[in-house]
C-alpha cells in the first residue's frame, strides 16, 4: 500500500463520515515522467492514474438509512469516492512532504456516471481515476470502480484542486 488511511487523512480535507477512501494502492505517472524527478506540474501529469481502495461493511454511516435491512451504496457516495481518489494524482506536484500539505479541492462537475451494479456489504472496492485534461486549476478525470475485477461504476468528473503549504 502506497499510503495508508492516516496518510490519506493527512492529505484529504474530508473525515468520516464522508471520507471514502480507505488507502492508496498505487500512482502510476505517465511515461514521460517515470525517469524524471518531481515535483511536477499538473499539466505534466496528465495520463497518470491512481488506484485506491475502499472496504464497505455495515459500519458505513450512509448505509444506515439507504436502505435499512438492505443496504446499497448510493450512486452519489461512489461519484464522492471517485473523486476522492482523483485528488492523490497531485502527490506527485508537491513541493514538500504529504503532512506539511494542505489540499483544497472542489467536485464542480459530473458526466456519464453508470452504476452497472449495487454496491452492498461486504465488498471491497478498488477506485480507479486517470487524469485526462487540465486548464488551470481544473482537471479532468475519468473514474471507474471495481469489485473482484468486476466493473461496477464510471465517470468523469471535473474539480479544481489547489495546493497549500501549512
Amino acid at each position: 500500500m502506497l499510503l495508508n488511511k492516516k496518510q490519506v487523512m493527512d492529505f484529504l480535507p474530508h473525515r468520516d463520515p464522508f471520507l471514502f477512501i480507505d488507502g492508496v494502492k498505487e500512482i502510476t505517472l505517465p511515461d514521460t515522467l517515470k525517469d524524471r524527478p518531481g515535483p511536477f506540474t499538473t499539466q505534466e501529469m496528465i495520463g497518470a492514474k491512481a488506484v485506491c481502495t475502499f472496504k464497505v461493511d455495515n459500519s458505513v454511516k450512509v448505509l444506515e438509512g439507504h436502505f435499512p435491512g438492505q443496504p446499497i451504496l448510493p450512486g452519489v457516495v461512489q461519484i464522492e469516492m471517485m473523486a476522492q481518489a482523483a485528488s492523490f494524482m497531485a502527490i506527485h506536484c508537491l513541493s514538500k512532504p504529504i503532512e506539511e500539505s494542505k489540499l483544497d479541492v472542489q467536485l464542480l462537475g459530473v458526466e456519464s456516471a453508470k452504476f452497472r451494479k449495487p454496491v452492498i456489504p461486504p465488498m471491497d472496492l478498488e477506485i480507479h481515476s486517470i487524469l485526462t485534461k487540465v486548464r488551470g486549476p481544473i482537471q479532468m478525470y475519468d473514474c471507474e470502480i471495481y469489485s473482484n475485477g468486476e466493473l461496477i461504476s464510471q465517470t468523469s468528473v471535473m474539480a479544481s484542486l489547489k495546493i497549500t503549504y501549512k
